[in-house]
């Protein structure tokens, strides 16, 4: 029999679950978490911020497939985590949280309701934002609750788990052999579309003329991605990626689309909707025309005609439906849609010819475009590159070719700025042959700007472009227009100096004002082994971010 305490037992659980990561930001209710993680061989890795430490561990979910693990200590450690917890629940991104908490039992840690050190109740902050939030009851069961935790974060609708251990618990002795856990905790069966319904789909996309196709988030935790594929080997029709699924075709591949999809949308007279939901993105289901038929694939059978009618809804993973619908339009009579595909085309390049004239302009202050066309030029398909910011982000979003799983990340559906830093810090430990770059607005820059002190001391290469046009961008566009430029208030920023302020925390700082400035830069940051920001500073442009279809 060998005594363990609570931190030794909840890192032997974190490994069985394949965990080489952890990450955090210190405090003393979670430390004996610490200590068992460097006897397992687990690496932790510590931010600046709580939030930043659990954008991380939703990072690492989004670039590995495997859900991520932060530590955060009690009270206001765990406040501090909440917008990035509800970041990665909006996003439907897996992970396990772990929390601290004043002591249970009456003792030399105080005791529950008795106003301990950061004692507060966090389970009911937590409960909507999360698929599962409870306080371990007492140390033999930390294991359990960890593999219990995992396991509800990857079934069904992946998402975020809290898990609450008071500091008794982690500090006190278990004998090893009155651990509970359990063997074959979970299953990865994954459930495929009710064979019905998916004759129907195939039926309705085999009658259409006009069909296309959104793919979003959900897809990329298929087990049966290939299904992509499939379904357009077997229907080569438009199809457009949202989220998460961003890079899951070639950027040659004949049905990939990028910037004509609300025009699509009002021609298409049957539209596929696979794992993504009918929100904002979509118009709330408005922007599909009145004449098309909906079909909604979606793990959450809730969201099923949530917003717009739907004409076929099924329910299961994107990849095994897209694998079944193959099948089915394979005994169909296959039809030719090059007529649609080459409207959808022509729109496209309409609509993407004034972005690619204003991209090549070499003027001063430079334009934001020609800093996303310069910065294509160094992104292959073993790049990882994330996004934070409003305005340049979503230019850098219009214009960079992203290919392959896991290499877009950006603050999602809830709109999450500062997810930059802990996002690359993640890719770039999960994927170290990749490159990781980090686009941000300077508004994003200064949320968690100190977190570039963290990747310099822990040895974590990160190229960041900092857009930086001393604005609220995205935000005072629409002050203008609506009350005018002079009543615009809060927008404004400073031509600040972030390279310097990278420098100071010991990266490299690069300073581009000149077009001329701009290649040299990017190479030295590109060619450099430790962190680098490249503050560009930028003018304005004709772009709008309505003309995009991201």
């Amino acid at each position: 029999m060998e005594l363990l305490h609570g931190g030794q037992v909840v890192a032997k659980a974190l490994k069985k679950e394949g965990v080489s990561h952890l990450f955090t930001l210190c405090g003393g209710h979670i430390q004996a978490i610490y200590d068992g993680c460097l006897s397992e061989g687990i690496r932790v890795v510590d931010t600046r911020h709580e939030q930043t430490a659990v954008h991380a561990a939703d990072g690492w979910a989004r670039v590995t497939g495997q859900p991520g693990v932060a530590a955060v200590t009690a009270g206001p450690g765990v406040t501090n985590a909440v917008t990035a917890i509800a970041s990665a629940y909006r996003a439907q991104a897996p992970m396990v949280v772990i929390g601290g908490q004043g002591s249970r039992i009456y003792g030399p840690f105080g005791g529950q309701d008795r106003g301990s050190l950061q004692e507060m109740n966090s389970l009911d902050m937590l409960r909507p934002i999360t698929k599962w939030a409870v306080s371990v009851p007492e140390s033999r069961r930390l294991g359990e609750y960890v593999q219990s935790a995992f396991r509800v974060a990857v079934s069904g609708v992946p998402g975020p788990v809290f898990l609450e251990m008071p500091i008794d618990l982690l500090f006190n002795g278990v004998p090893d052999d009155e651990m509970i856990a359990y063997g074959h905790s979970r299953t990865d069966a994954r459930p495929a579309g009710d064979p019905r319904f998916i004759e129907q789909a195939a039926e309705l996309l085999a009658k259409a003329e006009r069909p296309m196709l959104i793919i979003g988030s959900q897809w990329r935790w298929s087990p049966r991605r290939e299904g992509l594929a499939h379904f357009l080997e077997a229907a080569t029709i438009p199809a457009f990626l949202n989220g998460m699924a961003r890079g899951a075709l070639p950027k040659t591949h004949p049905s990939n689309f990028k910037r004509a999809r609300s025009a699509a949308l009002k021609l298409a007279d049957a539209v596929l909707v696979i794992g993504t939901p009918l929100d904002f993105r979509l118009g709330y289901g408005e922007k599909i025309g009145p004449q098309a038929k909906l079909i909604q694939v979606d793990l959450d059978g809730g969201e099923i005609g949530r917003n717009r009618p739907v004409d076929v809804g099924l329910v299961g993973d994107a990849g095994f439906i897209l694998d079944q619908l193959a099948e089915a339009l394979g005994k169909r009579r296959r039809v030719n849609w090059k007529g649609w595909l080459d409207q959808v085309r022509q729109v496209e390049n309409e609509i993407h010819a004034p972005t690619v004239k204003e991209s090549k302009s070499c003027g001063d202050p430079i334009n934001p475009l020609r800093v996303c066309e310069m910065l294509n030029r160094f992104i292959d398909d073993k790049t990882i590159v994330v996004g934070d910011g409003g305005d340049f982000v979503a230019t850098a979003s219009y214009l960079l070719d992203i290919e392959g799983v896991g290499n877009w990340m950006d603050p999602g559906p809830l709109g999450t700025l500062g997810v930059g830093p802990g996002y690359a810090m993640a890719a770039r430990l999960a994927r170290p042959d990749h490159k990781v770059v980090l686009v941000m607005g300077d508004g994003a820059f200064g949320f968690h700007a100190m977190e570039f002190e963290a990747m310099v001391r822990q040895n974590i290469p990160v190229v960041c472009i900092v857009g930086n046009d001393a604005r609220w961008t995205q935000i005072y566009r629409g002050q203008a227009a609506m009350y005018g430029a002079e009543r615009a208030v809060a927008t404004t920023l400073d031509y600040t100096r972030y390279d310097q302020v990278a420098a100071a925390l010991g990266a490299q700082g690069e300073y581009v004002e000149k077009f001329a400035e701009l290649k040299p830069a990017l190479e030295r940051a590109f060619a450099a082994d430790k962190p680098v920001v490249v503050n560009v500073r930028i003018g304005q442009s004709d772009f709008r971010k309505d003309a995009m279809a991201v």
